[in-house]
């Protein structure tokens, strides 16, 4: 980039005339970008230059400016240390929130009605460690209500105030999102994505969508529909990153270095949505950054830090812990298991594949059909039927991290999970740790015929959830599914080696009475496997997944699933969830991962086509101050090359619309005989005008003198190279001198669209 960077400096060169140039001193809103837009990164990147160099210069000439130029330096430090506190505290707050008010659905707390459920049995003096669920300061509402505790009445009672519950935290989060912020929906993460690739969307990092997704990413998750906080959990941290970025000249009058901000800000929110800080700086770097220079790797992992130690702090789960699932496994994993782990990265694949086909049709179907103006009524709908379908199922009913959170767990002597029902031999005298492998008992073939029901369930009703008008996140909900399935192939593969330990696979390791399968292991690889699949991150998966599990020596069997997985879902597809929204919304943005192998030329893509009017141009000194403003009303281009005249077509420069009609709406105020007959000029001398006309009007230094541009036998495999590797906005066409036309990122895009054979009018802004 920096290679380029002298674009702006040579068009900043003014000549002395003694025209008064009142583009000497820049004026207001020249830099900024309308709504919708894509940013020029060549032209961000090269001010910050200029700026850099002037405070540099100026920090020799005293100490206050020294002082100043420190200040400058530290400023981005300043920025991450504010966003980590701001994300670590935020996120602490949603997760104590959410925990009171997924237990308010079952009953409440008389001592204290803001206690959740766990919290107020901790503080009871009559709860045993057997009975450490009942305790008599909780009261489930039939209890409250009816004072029966068991029986048909209490549960339809309980089942009743359960629905009523989920229905009304979900009718406030809609309808809050619908009034209030109507950019607080979804995950978040695909636009995002839009945004650090240099677009322009106006309110979706500001003030009310920070605090509306915060309070309704609370009111959905204890809702119980199936989605989950960590996807909104990197918006919310955007939306900090920006807020803070605001209060910085250096990054709020300059799009580039805000985006890197932005970059930092996703890896904080990671880091406090998993507890992750290492694995959300990776997935900053994999899944969300367009642009993402060394610098901005360390500042991300100092506001990654940051976050996670505020969040420690706040301390919401009351173990210590960054998250609820965090596990310790005992025993190490065989080579013989590598087998079921491949397997469930198939699974991982297939579901990812499945998931995301049939959830952007029915996204499709939502905005091309009626559904898509009955936002409130839709969300109602769905989160009556899970509330309605969850409830008889113990394993749907609870909050889907609780759910995660037993099917990680390692049964333990003291677990008292169904998921643990195994017949215990009495005369087992081994140390509590290591309990053998036992024959699964009642409660165990209990548990897997719900799981069963369960895994169905979620798969069916995820694809409908995912992209509703309320924050959805879905890496919960994804690894859940893989989660559900792992557990089940766990205990399948445990049993087969209890029952069958003389077979020659298992012969060699598992010998009677020894403990060797870990369904709970089996648990967390079909979780990086789903969520793998679904949305094709790899390396930042695996390194999640063991800071989430704190397991290093299970790297392999998650390198494997993830991979597996991704491979899987790659054959049926190369489009993680992420990047399929993207294109469903029609956001201009180049995919780093795609590869562009077809044989066609910058002239077969450049406009204007054979049949079409000529180029809009501006000459260099012919034209008057009203052909110009005749020029911008009549066409919506962001931008006219400038040439020497319209015989010659010899190309000079480019300027940006916006600047042009800023630059003529500034000299009609500030400069005297400016009118509509004054010819504007782009050259270092005036023109040689008659005597008695208006002044001219100088524009240099609006002119961009150094534009991009290619010649029409450029192959366009090197055109997408160039607008991916230096977010160009447009490029010209010319040839021998000649201007010829232009290609925009637009342009691009509908040509990678048209050769895959896809609808090109489906990428709808510039």
């Amino acid at each position: 980039m920096a290679g380029v960077s002298s674009m702006v400096n040579a068009g900043a060169m003014s000549g002395s005339g003694n025209l008064m140039d009142f583009l000497d001193e820049p004026f207001p809103d020249v830099g900024t970008y309308e709504d919708f837009h894509t940013i020029d990164w060549l032209r961000e990147k090269s001010r910050d230059t200029d700026r850099h160099r002037k405070i540099t210069s100026k920090s020799k000439e005293s100490i206050w400016e020294f002082i100043k130029s420190l200040l400058d330096a530290w400023s981005g430090w300043a920025v991450m240390l504010l966003i980590g506190l701001l994300a670590g505290t935020l996120a602490g707050v949603i997760d104590l929130a959410v925990d009171w008010m997924t237990d308010l659905k079952e009953g409440i707390c008389l001592s204290a009605f803001w206690y959740s459920h766990e919290q107020c049995c901790w503080t009871s003096n009559e709860t045993t460690f057997e009975d450490r669920d009942k305790c008599p300061l909780w009261q489930k509402w039939s209890e409250l209500l009816v004072k029966q505790s068991e029986g048909a009445s209490a549960y339809i009672l309980n089942y009743l105030m359960y629905i009523l519950w989920a229905l009304l935290f979900a009718f406030l989060a809609v309808s809050l999102v619908r009034v209030f912020a109507p950019y607080a929906c979804g995950s978040g993460i695909p636009e995002i994505k839009t945004i650090l690739s240099g677009f322009i969307i106006r309110g979706y990092l500001g003030k009310w969508t920070l605090l509306i997704k915060t309070v309704t990413l609370v009111l959905v998750v204890s809702s119980g529909l199936s989605l989950g906080k960590e996807g909104p959990l990197v918006h919310v941290a955007c939306c900090c990153g920006n807020f803070f970025s605001s209060l910085f000249s250096k990054y709020s009058k300059n799009e580039g270095k805000r985006r890197e901000v932005l970059s930092a800000a996703a890896a904080a929110g990671v880091s406090v949505a998993f507890g992750a800080p290492i694995g959300g700086v990776l997935f900053s770097l994999e899944e969300v950054s367009y642009y993402f220079p060394l610098k901005t790797l360390w500042r991300s992992f100092f506001a990654a830090l940051v976050a996670a130690f505020t969040l420690r702090s706040i301390n919401p789960f009351g173990n210590s812990r960054l998250v609820l699932f965090y596990v310790e496994y005992h025993t190490p994993w065989y080579m013989a298991e590598l087998f079921p782990f491949i397997l469930l990265g198939v699974f991982g694949g297939l579901w990812g594949t499945l998931f995301i086909r049939c959830n952007i049709a029915w996204c499709r179907r939502r905005k091309t059909t009626k559904l898509g103006k009955y936002p409130v009524l839709e969300v109602i709908a769905v989160t009556a039927i899970t509330a309605i379908v969850a409830y008889p199922n113990p394993y749907t009913r609870r909050s889907t991290s609780e759910l995660i959170s037993e099917l990680f767990n390692d049964c333990g002597a003291l677990e008292s999970s169904q998921l643990c029902d195994y017949i215990n031999d009495p005369n087992m005298t081994r140390p509590v740790d290591d309990i053998p492998d036992r024959p699964a008992g009642v409660g165990v073939y209990t548990a897997m015929w719900q799981l069963a029901l369960a895994l169905i369930f979620k798969i069916v009703i995820t694809i409908f959830t995912f992209g509703m008008k309320i924050p959805s996140g879905l890496f919960i909900p994804s690894m859940a599914v893989g989660a559900m399935a792992g557990r089940m192939v766990g205990i399948g593969v445990e049993q087969l080696a209890y029952h069958h330990h003389d077979w020659i696979i298992f012969r060699n390791w598992c010998r009677p009475g020894a403990d060797c399968v870990t369904p709970g292991l089996y648990a967390m690889v079909g979780a990086a496997a789903c969520l793998g699949g679904v949305t094709r991150m790899t390396v930042s998966l695996v390194v999640i997944m063991f800071e989430l599990t704190g397991g290093l020596e299970y790297i392999v069997p998650l390198m494997a699933a993830a991979v597996t997985s991704k491979w899987v879902a790659d054959a049926f597809g190369k489009e993680g969830i992420y990047e399929a929204h993207i294109h469903l919304n029609g956001y201009p943005f180049l995919d780093v991962k795609d590869e562009f192998t077809h044989r066609t030329l910058a002239t077969d893509v450049m406009r204007p086509r054979r049949g079409e009017p000529s180029l809009s141009v501006l000459t260099q000194d012919s034209m008057t101050v009203e052909d110009v403003e005749t020029l911008i009303k009549e066409t919506d281009y962001n931008g006219f090359p400038v040439v020497v005249s319209r015989d010659s077509e010899r190309l000079i420069g480019f300027a940006q619309r916006r600047e042009l009609i800023l630059a003529i709406k500034n000299a009609r105020q500030r400069q005297e005989g400016i009118v509509s007959d004054s010819v504007m000029y782009f050259t270092e001398e005036p023109p040689e005008l008659p005597a008695n006309s208006p002044q001219p009007l100088k524009l240099r230094r609006v002119l961009n003198l150094s534009p991009f541009t290619v010649t029409d036998h450029t192959p366009m495999e090197t055109v997408v190279d160039i607008f991916r590797k230096l977010g160009l906005r447009q490029c010209l066409v010319t040839r021998s001198g000649r201007l010829l036309g232009i290609i925009t990122k637009k342009d691009v895009l509908r040509h990678m669209a048209q050769m895959a054979n896809q609808d090109p009018e489906s990428i709808m802004f510039n």
